[in-house]
């Protein structure tokens, strides 16, 4: 695994040695990670994947140039589809056959790009709703293989807690006191138009299957994904050890749908959209008064809060019904 991780919390706590929220398997493999910038994370991902298929049809080539030292079926199982667990074995008996062949070094030396790479770019939602935002948008709207994990805090959590385009309605941030007046960008659905993109919308905390599966499910599809994770943050202003009530509140409102896009799902007659969460149930002033950043405006501007409340609920009921529809009214979740 290759990971891009832009500038922001996540890099903060995934490069901050001696620490690390990486680690390695059995044999001592693990996540190349690196950091770029904070605005071309997108595109610094993008690279590892381009970097990566060059390189394996580089090693390729100097297949064929020792093809006639090498069994036919082991050179016919290297250049065919494998697990990188098989992948690796294969690797291992083609150093053993050609050990003793001083021309093949570099072959010998560059065999591992044979294997499988997963690339994962990581980033907070100030990276992917605002600032790199066209660079991400650029790589989704191509057919490379990569997957993109945003942390959504609805917030630029990482400089104090300022404003995105993923701020919810009637928050409060900094530069932002008097309490968002328009919805948040839907990045997900903007993503889904493409039509050749996987798009999921999870919570660890509302439904741990639903974001198992929707990993999976990302890691296995041959093009671009985009996992969009609902993150607790500091900023949002309770007790961070209730986080996952909380995350299940805001599920069951209506504030956090939960969905998988999958356009293989096309391919085998069914609607591309699977919408695992229920339809909102839970009063979302209730909900969202238990953090801070909505607590703010309703002492300061009861009069606006309630009216924003009302609006944000008729506007997360629309979102909701919007994305029923895609899915099909009849459609039932299969991880419930």
């Amino acid at each position: 695994m290759l990971i891009a991780n832009a500038t922001g919390c996540s890099s903060i706590y995934g490069g901050n040695l001696p620490s690390t929220p990486y680690t390695t398997d059995a044999n001592g493999r693990g996540p190349a990670w690196a950091n770029s910038l904070f605005e071309d994370n997108a595109e610094f991902g993008l690279g590892f994947r381009l970097t990566v298929d060059q390189h394996r049809v580089r090693v390729l080539r100097l297949l064929d140039q020792f093809a006639d030292k090498i069994p036919a079926e082991l050179l016919t199982a290297l250049k065919s589809d494998a697990t990188p667990e098989v992948r690796r074995e294969q690797v291992a008996a083609l150093r053993q056959q050609l050990n003793d062949v001083a021309e093949a070094h570099e072959l010998l030396r560059d065999a591992d790009a044979l294997v499988e790479k997963s690339i994962w770019l990581i980033g907070g939602d100030g990276w992917a709703y605002d600032i790199g935002f066209g660079g991400l948008d650029h790589v989704l709207s191509l057919t490379e293989n990569v997957n993109i994990l945003v942390l959504d805090t609805q917030c630029y959590s990482n400089t104090g807690g300022q404003a995105s385009k993923a701020t919810p309605l009637g928050a409060v941030t900094k530069f932002g006191e008097h309490g968002k007046r328009k919805a948040r960008k839907d990045l997900g659905v903007s993503m889904m138009m493409y039509g050749h993109v996987y798009v999921a919308q999870i919570s660890l905390g509302a439904q741990l299957n639903q974001t198992v599966k929707a990993i999976q499910e990302a890691e296995a599809y041959p093009g671009p994904s985009l996992i969009i994770a609902y993150s607790p943050c500091e900023e949002h202003g309770y007790d961070l050890a209730l986080s996952h009530d909380q995350m299940r509140q805001l599920t069951a409102t209506g504030f956090w749908p939960l969905y998988r896009f999958d356009p293989r799902r096309a391919d085998e007659g069914k609607l591309p959209l699977a919408l695992d969460s229920r339809p909102p149930s839970e009063a979302l002033e209730e909900t969202l008064l238990h953090e801070q950043r909505f607590r703010r405006l309703n002492s300061q501007q009861p009069e606006v809060a309630e009216q924003l409340w009302k609006d944000a609920a008729a506007d997360l009921q629309k979102r909701y019904d919007f994305l029923a529809q895609m899915a099909g009214k009849a459609e039932k979740s299969n991880t419930d």
